[in-house]
């Protein structure tokens, strides 16, 4: 990991009321360190505390106790609005604002932190480019666009104020196979070639060993493991060990399942 943390959560601790009287604990006493350029995905089953843990970076819910440093500076003194602009945020469906166009969708943080008209439309048009979309889907909406397409909006959009560091909760979950696949591919590559700082949330453990540098594994709130893939494989954990089976078990079932090259 390289030496930065440009995101780090030290002792951070976050519930939510319960049906009983106890609280439950979404987030539980996790430390953690983003690097600069570093690709994390965070795995888990549902409830495990995933998307709780990537909302408390940018303050769109507030940790309980811990600290959480954005770009070395403690997020309890920045104010939100600003700490939310300077952080791109992906959704799973795109959440696009569906009845404004895309050049609008793209160009709205921009807007938002004073820049010209001329300034938002060389992004956007810079954008449309990164993210493999024509400049004649400047002016549609959102309901004219196939998922694929409105997620590659909410990508840019994610970027249009050019972040360093860019929060994804399960962005390629909703999409067809093949458009996930693409798209994911395409992502890793901007992540890389605009030298970001991503943390993905995905329920997709393939997806987390083809895309990230590092996974960190969350189980009823706790950090169960952190490291790369092939430091992951000598985990001990058995929840661990049984996620990391998953995709070599979907593969073994189809290649049984698929005949062969040349097979008849």
């Amino acid at each position: 990991m390289p030496s930065f943390p440009l995101i780090a959560y030290s002792h951070v601790g976050k519930s939510f009321a319960g049906r009983g009287s106890s609280p439950v604990m979404a987030v539980d006493d996790v430390s953690l360190e983003v690097g600069q350029g570093e690709f994390l995905a965070v795995v888990g089953g549902s409830g495990s505390g995933k998307t709780t843990l990537l909302r408390l970076a940018n303050r769109l819910i507030e940790a309980d106790h811990g600290t959480i440093t954005v770009e070395g500076e403690d997020v309890r003194g920045l104010d939100p609005v600003s700490l939310r602009r300077r952080i791109g945020y992906v959704f799973q469906s795109g959440a696009l604002f569906p009845h404004i166009g895309v050049a609008g969708n793209i160009g709205l943080t921009p807007k938002l932190l004073g820049w010209t008209a001329a300034e938002i439309a060389l992004r956007v048009n810079e954008l449309l480019e990164l993210v493999r979309l024509e400049p004649s889907y400047r002016d549609r909406l959102p309901h004219e666009l196939s998922g694929g397409q409105r997620q590659r909006v909410g990508v840019a959009r994610a970027l249009a104020a050019k972040p360093h560091i860019v929060l994804m909760d399960e962005p390629f979950g909703a999409l067809d196979p093949l458009t996930r696949d693409a798209l994911r591919d395409d992502y890793r590559a901007l992540h890389d070639r605009l030298a970001l700082t991503t943390v993905m949330i995905t329920h997709d453990m393939a997806e987390a060993l083809l895309l990230a540098d590092r996974i960190a594994v969350m189980q009823a709130g706790r950090l169960k493991a952190l490291g790369t893939p092939a430091e992951l494989s000598q985990s001990g954990d058995t929840y661990v060990a049984n996620l990391l089976r998953t995709p070599r078990r979907e593969a073994e079932r189809l290649n049984a399942l698929l005949p062969r090259d040349g097979a008849a």
